[in-house]
């Protein structure tokens, strides 16, 4: 066992999804556009203009707060921190610093070996983003893209509850998972819906006393992060054996070499000279408007998934599967009661075949044109003997390409599974008379009873009930030598 143990806290920063941004009226999503042309006054900070707050973005803070079991502020108030950098036009960013809309609050982290790691939140504030540069090596410039700036983001940052980069890693699986859940945000880390910094120190197994702690950045992945937080604890492990001072340290993280670089001297609050925005007013929510917006705070997914396993016999694989995304999860609990029977076989359902339709078409089942109710009517008539399983998958696909119901299409393309005694026993004989020489090798290999039903299943073009015709092959076969 390792004689230090690390402690972790993560700033995490969250893209919201609103249609324009915190203070102005520009669109809020800008990959892909050209740089700087989802651009005005506001967010390029020029003189004489005034922010005015996006009412949307509050609202998705008030959800994330109630989410993580934390205080909203009845009246919460937005500060100026100050520092400069060529992508912050005015010279500083607007935020909230001490009194922040959320405050505290814990999230449950679900871990694969079966803990539970429970993390404190310090309190997540609304600010606005900051654009981006890049350097231009073959010109040696620094290039200057304010399209970011002024882009609705919530800063959530943790308790130094975390013990391993492991922890953290799942802390975000989660943490994207509530996101998406809630419809916050996109969550994708590649594309800077989601950005972590992780601040690490590490102490003695069982001590108090911390070493400084140092602070990771620039991290766009969530194996990153993971690989990031393991190099700086081995770090930070080795130079407190070789006798060092650990020296808190901003550090990038380059995930082409693996590497750890030194950017700066970690900053200090005193640095930021924060004070009030003399420009925005409080955000004052009133309880008719809080009221409103938690009438929509839906069944979170570790509640939705306890009550899968409980209430419809789930394994705790499936449960986790199908309330990955709140539209699966959704489109499952319709299935299920559509279809009034089994939830464990819709459930099979929609690991076997649904997931396999979403994977390949890269798509939501919340766009999916094969509704809830149509598969609750393919189980039906699978399980009536109308049409086998393999008619049953296949169904899906016409489906999505007509837009008829199984039902229809059944009739209209003569799908009805043959299961008449005299129908599958014609069959069976056709198969054998042109067979013989199978009919010989079966006396000695009885395994060949599944080439014969194969075969007439070919011939009935899949319509034939296989269980049924394995009986009447048995029956007008020769015995076996066995």
């Amino acid at each position: 066992m390792t004689r230090y143990e690390a402690v972790i806290g993560l700033e995490i920063h969250i893209q919201l999804n609103t249609r324009t941004k915190i203070f102005c009226g520009c669109l809020a999503d800008s990959w892909g556009a050209p740089p700087n042309t989802n651009i005005c006054p506001v967010c390029c900070g020029l003189p004489g203009v005034l922010p005015v707050l996006n009412r949307s973005a509050v609202e998705k803070a008030i959800l994330l707060g109630a989410a993580l079991g934390a205080t909203v502020a009845d009246e919460s108030f937005f500060d100026r921190k100050n520092y400069f950098y060529p992508d912050l036009p005015k010279g500083y960013q607007i935020t909230q610093y001490d009194r922040a809309v959320v405050q505290g609050g814990r999230f449950d982290v679900p871990m694969p070996d079966g803990r539970i790691v429970s993390a404190s939140i310090t309190k997540a504030h609304l600010e606005e983003d900051a654009g981006k540069t890049r350097n231009d090596a073959l010109r040696g410039v620094r290039q200057i893209d304010m399209n970011r700036c002024g882009v609705p983001l919530i800063e959530l940052v943790t308790g130094p509850d975390l013990r391993s980069a492991e922890e953290a890693a799942q802390f975000l699986v989660r943490m994207r998972q509530l996101l998406r859940w809630l419809d916050l945000s996109e969550a994708n880390l590649e594309r800077g819906h989601l950005r972590c910094d992780a601040n690490i120190s590490i102490r003695e197994a069982g001590a108090t006393v911390l070493n400084p702690k140092t602070e990771i950045k620039n991290v766009n992945s969530i194996e990153a992060v993971r690989n990031a937080i393991d190099a700086e604890i081995a770090r930070q492990i080795g130079e407190v054996e070789a006798g060092r001072r650990v020296s808190a340290w901003t550090l990038d993280w380059d995930d082409e070499t693996q590497t750890l670089r030194k950017m700066r001297s970690k900053e200090t609050e005193a640095d930021y000279r924060y004070f009030r925005d003399p420009d925005l007013l409080s955000a004052q929510l009133t309880p008719e408007w809080k009221q409103a917006v938690l009438a929509a705070l839906p069944e979170l997914p570790l509640a939705r998934r306890a009550r899968f396993m409980a209430d419809h016999g789930l394994s705790a694989y499936d449960a986790e599967i199908l309330t990955e995304e709140r539209a699966l999860s959704d489109y499952y609990e319709a299935a299920v009661t559509a279809y009034a029977g089994s939830p464990k076989a819709v459930a099979n359902w929609m690991m076997n075949d649904i997931l396999r339709v979403l994977n390949e078409s890269g798509g939501s089942a919340a766009e999916l044109t094969f509704t809830p109710a149509h598969l609750a009517e393919t189980i039906k008539l699978v399980e009536a003997g109308t049409i086998n399983r393999a008619t049953g998958t296949a169904l899906i696909a016409k489906v999505i390409a007509t837009g008829s119901s199984p039902a229809e299409i059944i009739a209209a393309e003569g799908l009805a599974q043959i299961s008449g005694d005299d129908a599958l026993l014609a069959l069976a004989q056709t198969v054998l008379e042109e067979n013989p020489q199978q009919i010989k090798a079966y006396q000695k290999k009885p395994a060949l009873l599944k080439w014969f039903v194969g075969q007439a299943m070919r011939k009935s073009q899949g319509k034939a009930n296989a269980q049924v015709l394995e009986q009447v092959f048995l029956k007008i076969l020769p015995p076996t030598e066995a």
